[in-house]
């Protein structure tokens, strides 16, 4: 063989070869690269987090509460930013009964914080507090840090029934949940409920009959609208309601401060301020805002 065809020879080689790897990378990337993930589109593009995986679930819930108030003893904190529901539904067609299955991401509720008005102001460091600590706390407020948040946080899986929803009968929504009181001076760990005592809080579109001195209260199954050959149900100006529940005492309050030594102390002066443990016929939840159920047939068939 000639030096020339032994160049084009070898120069044929490294091209044959450099195409094959070129080939094999390409291959690797399309190998390790995730499939795009299929969403809810249209009428359904809230159901994203459905969980359409779990066996049974044929319903997808989507609520959002845009206004209402949570009141524990003294203290009543408006709703005021919007937060969020979302899950799905197994329907027992035979016995009637649904079970709330969480979203696929477990952001069931969302964890909005709402303000509570006054804030620090309204907690007061006690005589009892050591005197280093009440200067301490008197300190944060004349910092000017005295802002407080609310956030209702999910401490179970809510149970549901929209037939009670429609009817406005018994209890449409079960939320056991806790509420986070937070500020610099609170810390990140002040509940009020806990996962072994959560704030059980069964909502009704119908009359609550609570104990005194609370007065019953009604709420609103709102107005329906029915889309996409009744697949998609969205219930505007709904009211759930519910003032007969109980809230136990707060607890982790302060637990950054030199280690948590004064936590049961200043759980005290936030018991003493807001009125905590509240019996039932002292607290009122409500939640107004809007309902979407889907069937999670038409959710899946949506997916693009």
């Amino acid at each position: 063989m000639s030096k020339m065809g032994i160049i084009h020879v070898h120069r044929g080689s490294r091209l044959a070869s450099l195409l094959a790897g070129l080939a094999a990378c390409v291959a690797v990337l399309a190998f390790a690269a995730p499939a795009m993930a299929l969403k809810p589109t249209g009428d359904f593009v809230n159901f994203g987090d459905c969980p359409q995986g779990v066996t049974g679930v044929n319903f997808c819930i989507y609520a959002q509460t845009s206004s209402g108030e949570f009141k524990i003893g003294s203290t009543t904190v408006p709703l005021t930013k919007v937060t969020t529901l979302q899950g799905g539904i197994i329907d027992n067609e035979e016995t009637g009964a649904e079970t709330f299955v969480n979203a696929t991401d477990g952001n069931t509720l969302s964890k909005t914080p709402q303000t509570v008005p006054g804030g620090l102001l309204k907690i007061l460091a006690p005589e009892f507090f050591p005197e280093f600590l009440r200067n301490l706390f008197n300190e944060f407020i004349n910092k000017g840090i005295t802002g407080v948040t609310a956030t209702t946080e999910l401490v179970a899986t809510p149970t549901i029934s929209r037939l009670n929803l429609l009817t406005a009968k018994g209890t449409a929504l079960g939320l056991p949940v806790r509420v986070r009181l937070e500020n610099s001076f609170l810390g990140p760990k002040c509940y009020i409920g806990s996962k072994a005592h959560p704030v059980n809080v069964e909502f009704t579109t119908g009359t609550t009959s609570p104990p005194p001195p609370n007065t019953p209260i009604t709420g609103s199954i709102g107005e329906a609208e029915f889309k996409d050959e009744f697949q998609l149900i969205i219930i505007r100006k709904n009211s759930l309601v519910n003032n007969s529940f109980a809230a136990p005492e707060a607890e982790g309050c302060g637990s950054q401060i030199l280690f948590g030594l004064f936590t049961g102390l200043i759980d005290s002066a936030v018991d003493s301020q807001l009125g905590l443990p509240s019996a039932a016929g002292h607290n009122t939840a409500i939640l107004n805002g809007t309902l979407e159920n889907a069937s999670a047939a038409a959710v899946k068939a949506s997916e693009k």
